[in-house]
């Protein structure tokens, strides 16, 4: 886990992006807003507990929240053509689903043996 302060700054920051007052995130997680201040400033320990509420509520994840990276976020598709690849896959049905995970991963063993010679 990061140093309280850097989590603070850090949940700051996702709250003011989101354009939300202390108030109002205190709110929708269920706390006072003196209980944000303390969890910005880094001064309260209670954080931990209503941790997955903050992120939710910041549409964030927990990982960024408490160590500044999401090692997940490589793993979201971000171009075009992979979320068309990926529209197109939840249209299919569940056989046709297992279709084409057997033809991606012989693709990419493919281009990985392409790439190893």
């Amino acid at each position: 886990m990061d140093h309280p302060t850097n989590i603070g700054h850090r949940l700051r920051d996702e709250r003011r992006h989101r354009g939300l007052t202390q108030d109002q995130l205190a709110r929708h997680v269920g706390v006072s807003r003196s209980a944000v201040a303390q969890w910005e400033t880094g001064r309260a320990g209670q954080l931990t507990g209503h941790l997955a509420r903050v992120a939710a509520v910041l549409d964030t994840s927990v990982e960024y929240l408490m160590h500044g990276a999401d090692k997940r976020a490589p793993l979201q598709a971000v171009r075009g053509d992979e979320l068309a690849m990926l529209r197109l896959y939840r249209e299919c049905e569940p056989e046709d689903r297992q279709i084409l995970l057997r033809m991606a991963r012989r693709l990419a063993r493919r281009e990985a043996s392409a790439a190893a010679e």
